[in-house]
């Protein structure tokens, strides 16, 4: 814990942000810092709870050490609060940002006062340590020969990667894409997550003795069978990247993409805009500048979609979910410590509903037709009822009469993802389960081949850059076991 009585002595306060209507003109990073007294004060919040449930399984996938580190920071032991944190997160200045911090749902002190800010006392310590250069190029001091190649270079792989490189490996990382990172690069925009940071974190672990091979795609480039032949283990971390399409009337036409098109094609944009590579136009860039847009789904990528949008100047904004308007509070459905699926304002709801005036989504709508003659021009819905009859899962059921047009030139669907491209799976052969990911227990991630593992979504399907980052972390120190017969991994 921090402070014994931290906890009523101190409000909640999370960091500052810059106001919305300004931090929708750049791609800045619209989360600031605490003063560091005041940070200390938000440590010292951490009480002598007895069993830190932010630890257990409702909590941090990682297993952050949070009740040391929160004590550190209130008595302003920045280095060792550092250290506490590097031994269990390869990347807290991700997580920091982009986790929806599962820990502060489940802190004891959230059971009746706003919860201690985990996630933001976990970015400051680590942004500090990179400022005051805590965080330089740590390589092994011996090399044991043995060779591991890792397919996918997002936050499974980078987490493997790291690990295995301490261990000792040789490890070649190969990703498809033109740069490093994966979601983390292209997945996640600018504002929420600077690729600064993350060509910084990747610098200092080619420093480390990592090798990176991006624009290298196994399956074309590199036969798979190849990399099981020439290394001594192979990790597949190439997420789950297909996308779940809507089949309604009318998808074909021009104006409807899906999510990640979108977000991956304005962050290339903007790469080569600001990188020096010339203006930064891309053939596959997708402008919503002057446009209405309808983003169907909601989730983290829906509301990047939104965030993104907002940027590029478009003419309007609105969000369907298919599920009804969650509650404002906690229910039976939801006891604490559960993760608590309860209504909030993310960053890019409340930069449109700025900009707009109301929050853009629409609740319990169903998309039944997309419209328009060759290109688009709206979007026919429907609202429903969720109806639940015993022994059945919960349904959508459509109302009659309620059929409404809505303008539309750009669609962009973030309905979530199908599981991992096959291409690679079947060419080695692989087992998968009934989801179509590759089949590997967790814990173990060794895969039906020998030599083969398998981590991240891959594996275990779409979730979470706190789950992605664990499951490299275990799947490192089981290659580890089978190269070398016992593990000096955690």
């Amino acid at each position: 814990m921090g402070k014994p009585t931290g906890f009523m002595e101190y409000e909640r306060v999370r960091g500052p942000e810059r106001d919305e209507r300004e931090r929708i003109q750049d791609y800045g990073e619209f989360h600031g810092h605490l003063h560091e007294e005041e940070r200390q004060e938000q440590g010292g919040r951490c009480m002598d709870c007895g069993v830190p449930f932010c630890q257990s399984d409702y909590g941090c996938p990682v297993d952050n050490l949070i009740p040391e580190w929160n004590e550190l920071v209130y008595r302003g032991k920045w280095d060792e609060a550092f250290r506490r944190l590097m031994k269990t997160n390869n990347f807290p200045e991700y997580t920091g940002r982009v986790c929806p911090a599962p820990c502060e749902h489940a802190c004891v002190l959230g059971i009746n006062e706003p919860a201690v800010t985990i996630k933001d006392n976990e970015a400051h310590i680590i942004d500090r340590a990179y400022d005051s250069g805590l965080m330089t190029p740590q390589p092994p001091a011996v090399r044991t020969g043995k060779r591991v190649a890792i397919v996918g270079s997002g936050p499974a792989g980078l987490s493997a990667a790291d690990q295995l490189n301490k261990a000792g490996h040789n490890v070649t990382v190969f990703e498809r894409d033109d740069r490093i990172g994966g979601l983390l690069m292209y997945g996640i925009p600018n504002m929420k997550l600077s690729k600064e940071l993350v060509e910084r974190r990747n610098g200092l672990m080619a420093a480390e003795g990592v090798e990176f091979r991006p624009g290298v795609e196994v399956g074309t480039e590199v036969d798979p069978e190849e990399l099981a032949k020439t290394y001594d283990a192979v990790l597949l971390a190439c997420g789950a990247t297909l996308p779940r399409d809507l089949p309604a009337a009318g998808r074909e036409k021009a104006g409807v993409h899906f999510a990640m098109e979108f977000l991956k094609a304005n962050t290339k944009h903007l790469l080569g805009r600001t990188s020096g590579g010339g203006n930064g136009t891309q053939a596959d860039f997708i402008d919503a500048a002057g446009k209405d847009v309808i983003v169907i789904g909601g989730g983290d990528t829906g509301a990047d979609c939104i965030g993104t949008a907002i940027r590029h100047g478009a003419k309007s904004i609105t969000n369907f979910e298919l599920m009804p308007k969650p509650p404002a509070e906690r229910n039976e459905s939801m006891p604490w410590p559960t993760y608590a699926r309860v209504y909030k304002m993310d960053y890019s709801h409340a930069e449109t509903a700025a900009k707009q005036g109301d929050d853009p989504r629409v609740y319990s709508i169903l998309t039944k037709e997309f419209l328009g003659n060759g290109t688009l021009e709206g979007v026919r819905t429907v609202n429903v009822k969720w109806e639940k009859n015993p022994g059945e899962r919960p349904k959508p059921v459509e109302i009659p009469g309620t059929e409404q047009d809505w303008p539309a030139d750009l669609v962009l669907l973030s309905m979530g993802f199908l599981g991992p491209e096959q291409n690679v799976v079947e060419t080695m052969g692989l087992d998968t389960d009934q989801r179509s990911n590759i089949a590997a227990a967790f814990e173990d991630h060794r895969t039906s081949r020998e030599g083969v593992f398998a981590a991240g979504d891959a594996r275990r399907g779409q979730s979470l850059v706190v789950w992605a980052i664990k499951e490299g972390r275990v799947a490192a120190r089981e290659i580890d076991r089978y190269l070398m017969g016992s593990t000096v991994l955690t």
